[in-house]
């Protein structure tokens, strides 16, 4: 369980996340199968040129060449369930046999119903379905969430999807913005895991994952985490279209369904939290960033993930980057490189992963993952 902060708001400069993590329970639990879908349609940094971007700029400042487009008829279900399907297939369970459905997504296919239940829908399942919206963090929140069910027993199997159609909320006329953003969806299907050793001791503390690991032991799942949130609706927002603005002609003109972002004061934010959320959930289970096999951070920037590597002294091959070739997905973030992760081989188990989504909000989530 996550701590909650009682900080006064402050938008111009966000507040870090230092101190916060507790450790997260590790009773056996497994990330049994990943899966992940992007649309045909590839816009590279040239084609934005056409529209008055400078294609240099974008490279040199997030690191992005291409990114993902959904088509005219996509929506963020399609996204997902082709995601899920392939999830799903990966692990050899039908939708019927979920019991659980988190779609993490800030881009749903309608005011209501949830994209969840629409997947749902598509897949043939009859499991409780649910969004979480925490833009890039909602995959980190749907994971903990997620395996709270599966620990606890209260389900076998909980399908988990981040699915984004981010080129709908950005303003083709900001140029500075209208770049970094792509569509994608990623999946994982989390399942408890049968132990045959009754001596696993619940990691709720640092004595109990050092006695876990003294024998020998290493049972899957999370080990420790942090979830948190520094309310700043300024920093990063879609002002119109909600309950408290919504959408009228002049607000359509003003362009207020777009999102609008103080670009300057969220990268400075985000370069905090990385550093200090990982720390954090570090400390809390007494692993070093050496002992860590793989980085799976929001690819937001390459800027700020250079800026982890730095900070850590983290070598480049224990940090995945996709952010090249998909832009900034948002809550498929994570999820999408995870997935390529686990298909070229570089998860093995045992491995230890840390995984950091951070976004609107300001929402965070870091956390330390046994394979």
């Amino acid at each position: 369980m996550a701590n909650v902060s009682n900080r006064p708001l402050s938008p111009k400069i966000p507040l870090c996340p230092s101190g916060r993590s507790r450790v997260g329970a590790s009773i056996p639990f497994a990330i049994t199968s990943t899966g992940s879908y992007v649309p045909e349609r590839i816009v590279t940094n040239d084609d934005l040129a056409l529209l008055g971007c400078d294609s240099e700029w974008i490279f040199q400042r997030t690191g992005i060449k291409e990114r993902r487009w959904a088509s005219d008829d996509q929506a963020s279900s399609d996204l997902a369930y082709e995601a899920a399907k392939n999830c799903l297939q990966n692990a050899g369970v039908t939708g019927n046999e979920v019991d659980l459905i988190l779609v993490a997504t800030i881009t749903q296919d309608y005011m209501t119903p949830s994209t969840a239940c629409i997947l749902q829908q598509k897949l043939g399942s009859i499991a409780p379905a649910m969004d979480l919206n925490a833009a890039c963090s909602g995959f980190m929140y749907a994971l903990v969430t997620g395996a709270q069910f599966v620990s606890s027993g209260m389900a076998k199997n909980v399908l988990i999807v981040g699915s984004e159609v981010m080129s709908r909320t950005v303003n083709p006329k900001d140029y500075k913005t209208y770049p970094l953003f792509g569509d994608g969806a990623g999946a994982v299907l989390l399942q408890s895991v049968a132990t045959e050793n009754s001596s696993i001791v619940k990691a709720t503390s640092l004595d109990a994952e050092k006695q876990n690991r003294s024998t020998g032991i290493i049972p899957s799942g999370i080990l420790g985490f942090t979830l948190g949130s520094e309310g700043s609706p300024e920093a990063l927002c879609v002002p119109g279209g909600g309950s408290r603005e919504p959408l009228t002609r002049i607000g359509l003109d003003q362009g207020r369904q777009y999102m609008q972002m103080d670009g300057r004061s969220v990268f400075k934010w985000a370069v905090r939290c990385v550093a200090e959320s990982c720390r954090d959930v570090l400390a809390s289970t007494g692993y070093s960033v050496e002992d860590v096999d793989l980085f799976l951070l929001h690819q937001a920037n390459v800027r700020i993930i250079d800026a982890a590597l730095s900070d850590f002294g983290i070598a480049p091959d224990r940090v995945l980057v996709n952010l090249d070739r998909f832009g900034n997905t948002s809550a498929a973030s994570i999820p999408l490189v995870l997935d390529e992760a686990n298909q070229a081989g570089r998860l093995q188990r045992g491995d230890l992963v840390m995984m950091c989504g951070f976004g609107a909000g300001l929402t965070w989530g870091t956390a330390l993952v046994r394979w």
